[in-house]
């Protein structure tokens, strides 16, 4: 099995390690102020005394955020250490594993781009340094600073020749400007040539418009809601102005990979945007249908315990859907899936997709 959705949790020092000298006193980094914990990116703090929660998967939910553990009590030895990594997948079967990060897809809280461009070179050669204890077996998903996209072309192109299998996407505007702006073809040119996909990966966003339903939240309506609307509110209206954007037309062989929102709202996203295509035709310039691009384009990873990955197979296709676990993460529920789902074809799309 290729698990497509794991993640590391980043050492606590790792920007302190890895930075460049002249980035170093502002280093993404966790401080303990009268007993709480606080993480700090950009000199401003993001995140306080629930840091726990930024894993958790093997801790006690109801006490997860209480105060009650420490960001180290929700990194399990594998989220950090490779040995223990290679030894936890060889006991749960899993062959190879796609890495994304943790605290490095938070938001970066400042308009200083050459810390920034720091931040996401830090974290990458960390995760390079990982994923070379595991060769071939770990699948590393490079960050880089989409705000700028020079410097972000230029790490890209630097990850690529250190190996990594990916690019991640955040699924929001930057900027104000859609994934599929012209802006950023620079970047999908360069995934297109070099054959490697973007993740549309769910992000935490902790305030402002940034956060799906952000009026919902503001009410504070609980985990189940968070949780379950997070991922499909992100990705669905990012995966929809790719198609509508036009962005498979200028980059027809790019590869999309949809993660941690499930793969059940494929078809109904297909449909959806079917339906109006129709209705709108003569004011759209897309020469396809969007159904057309999402089953050529775009791939889905599963999620445990879903029941509608036979049937998205049938109506996306065999070949664009993936599952994943999103271990060590809190709302990780383990590495089982429906009955009767051809686990083989899942492990040759995973292969297909991240090479």
């Amino acid at each position: 099995m290729i698990d497509c959705d794991t993640h590391v949790m980043e050492p606590a020092d790792l920007w302190t390690n890895y930075l460049e000298a002249e980035f170093k006193d502002r280093a993404i980094r966790i401080e303990e102020h009268d007993g709480v914990e606080q993480l700090i990116i950009g000199e401003k703090v993001v995140l306080q005394g629930v840091l726990a929660g930024l894993g958790g998967a093997d801790l006690n939910k109801s006490e997860i955020f209480t105060g009650k553990f420490k960001y180290q009590d929700g990194c399990p030895p594998s989220s950090y250490n490779p040995h223990a990594r290679a030894t936890q997948m060889d006991e749960w079967g899993i062959e190879k594993c796609v890495l994304f990060p943790t605290i490095g897809i938070l938001p970066f809280p400042t308009d200083d781009m050459a810390l920034a461009n720091a931040y996401c070179r830090a974290y990458n050669n960390w995760l390079a340094d990982y994923c070379s204890a595991l060769p071939g077996r770990a699948l590393p998903v490079a960050i880089v600073n989409w705000r700028d996209v020079d410097a972000a072309a230029t790490e890209l192109s630097r990850c690529l020749k250190l190996g990594f299998k990916a690019l991640f996407v955040p699924p929001e505007t930057v900027d104000s400007k859609r994934p599929a702006n012209p802006h950023f073809d620079r970047l999908w040119a360069m995934c297109q040539e070099a054959n490697i996909p973007g993740c549309l990966h769910v992000i935490v966003r902790f305030e402002g418009a940034a956060i799906p339903f952000s009026h919902w939240h503001a009410t504070s309506p609980g985990p189940l809601f968070s949780f379950g609307l997070g991922g499909t509110g992100q990705i669905m209206p990012a995966l929809a102005s790719m198609v509508t954007d036009l962005l498979f037309e200028r980059f027809p062989r790019l590869k999309i990979v949809s993660v941690e929102a499930g793969c059940g709202f494929a078809p109904y996203l297909m449909d959806r945007l079917d339906a109006k295509y129709e209705a709108f035709r003569s004011l759209i310039p897309l020469p396809m249908k969007p159904s057309e691009y999402i089953q050529r384009n775009c791939y889905f990873v599963a999620e445990p315990m879903e029941r509608t990955v036979q049937e998205t197979m049938r109506l996306v296709g065999k070949e664009n859907v993936m599952w994943g676990s999103d271990y060590p993460h809190i709302d990780a529920v383990g590495f089982g899936l429906g009955g009767g789902v051809d686990i083989e074809q899942l492990q040759v799309n995973a292969g297909v997709v991240f090479g």
